[in-house]
């Protein structure tokens, strides 16, 4: 598939995930985040969350849960728009201030943390750890970068979220796994997959 097509194909894509994702009554499912998330993952630290956004399915509770179990949580923060994030320390009850984007982070003058879990918000996921964001390509970056240094990377979203395959290209990094309110996908292997550890 030539960059052209694959481009429209992930508009089309982001357009029809925005339209479902904002259709979506969240009711528990934060919480159902917790019950399903999986032991060997709870045991990873630090971990970096984020700020839900849009629609986003909010992990503030199983980043709580994961704190008093003694991770150490970091959210992220962009000095620029176009630079790398950079992960800070949060304890929850902290003051956050806007970044570059105006999203809620912790202040710029935190300790740096290099996570070794990266909990990933999303607009669309498959089960071969396929992830489609935003389109500005922060995550692919992030996971790529904490990838080589042995950091997991997790996709949290609702169940509805899921699509047979969703449209990749050489640069985007795949998931390992996704958990939603109704289930822990261990996201398969597939040969040829790129980004993957």
């Amino acid at each position: 598939m030539n960059a052209t097509n694959l481009e429209a194909d992930k508009a089309d894509a982001r357009m029809m995930m925005r339209a479902e994702r904002n259709a979506i009554e969240p009711r528990d499912a934060p919480l159902k985040l917790i019950e399903n998330f999986p032991l060997e993952l709870a045991k990873l630290s630090p971990v970096a969350g984020y700020w839900p956004v849009g629609g986003e399915i909010d992990g503030r509770p199983l980043l709580a849960a994961l704190a008093k179990a003694g991770r150490v949580v970091a959210l992220p923060r962009m000095e620029g728009r176009n630079g790398p994030a950079r992960f800070l320390a949060w304890r929850g009850n902290e003051a956050l201030t806007a970044d570059a984007f105006g999203v809620p982070s912790p202040p710029k003058g935190g300790a740096d943390l290099a996570p070794k879990l990266i909990l990933t918000p999303l607009l669309a996921f498959d089960r071969a750890g396929r992830r489609l964001g935003q389109g500005g390509g922060h995550y692919d970056r992030i996971i790529s970068l904490y990838r080589a240094h042995g950091a997991v990377a997790v996709g949290l979203a609702y169940a509805e979220q899921e699509m047979g395959q969703v449209p990749t290209g050489p640069h985007d990094a795949y998931l390992d796994w996704v958990i939603t309110p109704k289930e822990a996908i261990r996201c398969t292997r597939v040969e040829g997959l790129r980004g993957r550890s």
